[in-house]
């Protein structure tokens, strides 16, 4: 069962951005698999703070998650559905029962009248004759690898009627809104019902960022790799890829996958891959010697470039 973010990662819920960040850099080193081999409870929490790092650096996503816990983290939730149902319920009198008043003009405050009153036969039934129901907006939280691939999530609207499965489509971004007909607001005497309009709030991913239909990646590398240009494999979204690495590639340097990005309807992106060099994080003697081995040939012209 999921814990606290704030614990996972050892902050106050008042933690600037900073500090949170700061706290996920130092857990991440600590608790990294390649130094806690074949140690389980290490990979469990690395998973956990790596998670709660993902949501508690998105500004939106801790809102959220600060608004409502662990409920706001799940696939499908609506906050604005969320928000109205606890409107509604808020106007229960002291000894349990709903106060109808408070609760219909809850409902019609919140562009829910129509909906509510048809639900509890009340007051809030139509003024009008003939009207079209009202558009619902509702947002839905989905996954960085969901977005991109496409997914179906299910929406109930105020806790109440039957789910509302919603197709979203293969390479949705954060912001995108579907319009889903007829679950809005019911109309009154016969006319057809609003439309259900959703927005799509996308978490997110802790190695890959996207900039339009592009994909980008920094991917570890060995220094024997960057040196002899390995074929090294890439995670994309249609699978792995095998990636030749130029000789000599320098740390930082961008090399692209093309058509390995994004796919929105008939166009599709890149995958943009920057190759970062990893050292041993263990010193050693032979790491030692290794290091200026390398080192001796280059070590009086590195900088010699550099200016003002």
């Amino acid at each position: 069962m999921p814990g606290d973010l704030y614990q996972d990662l050892g902050v106050p819920r008042n933690a600037s951005s900073e500090d949170i960040k700061k706290a996920y850099r130092k857990l991440a080193t600590e608790l990294h698999p390649d130094r806690n081999p074949g140690n389980e409870k290490a990979e469990v929490r690395f998973k956990a703070v790596n998670r709660a790092y993902q949501i508690l650096s998105d500004k939106r996503m801790r809102s959220l998650y600060d608004e409502f816990g662990e409920e706001s983290l799940k696939q499908g939730f609506s906050a604005e559905a969320a928000r109205a149902y606890r409107r509604a319920t808020s106007g229960a009198s002291r000894n349990g029962n709903y106060a109808a008043e408070d609760l219909f003009s809850t409902a019609s405050r919140s562009g829910l009248g129509d909906l509510m009153g048809d639900l509890f036969g009340g007051r809030a039934a139509a003024k009008r004759k003939g009207t079209r129901g009202a558009d619902l907006a509702s947002d839905v939280t989905i996954d960085f690898a969901d977005a991109i691939r496409g997914t179906t999530v299910q929406l109930r609207q105020q806790n109440v009627g039957e789910p509302v499965k919603v197709r979203i489509p293969q390479g949705a971004g954060d912001g995108d809104r579907v319009r889903v007909a007829g679950h809005g607001a019911p109309g009154k005497n016969g006319s057809g019902p609003g439309d259900l309009i959703i927005t799509v709030r996308v978490r997110p991913h802790s190695h890959f960022e996207r900039d339009g239909l592009d994909l980008r990646l920094d991917l570890p590398i060995t220094v024997a790799e960057a040196y002899r240009g390995a074929k090294v494999t890439v995670p994309t979204p249609d699978g792995p890829v095998a990636l030749k690495l130029p000789r000599h590639s320098q740390s930082g340097q961008v090399v692209r996958l093309k058509g390995c990005g994004v796919r929105r309807k008939d166009q599709t992106g890149d995958l943009l891959v920057r190759v970062m060099i990893r050292l041993p994080e263990h010193e050693s003697t032979e790491s030692d010697q290794a290091v200026d081995a390398l080192s001796e040939p280059i070590a009086d012209r590195v900088r010699a470039d550099l200016r003002l």
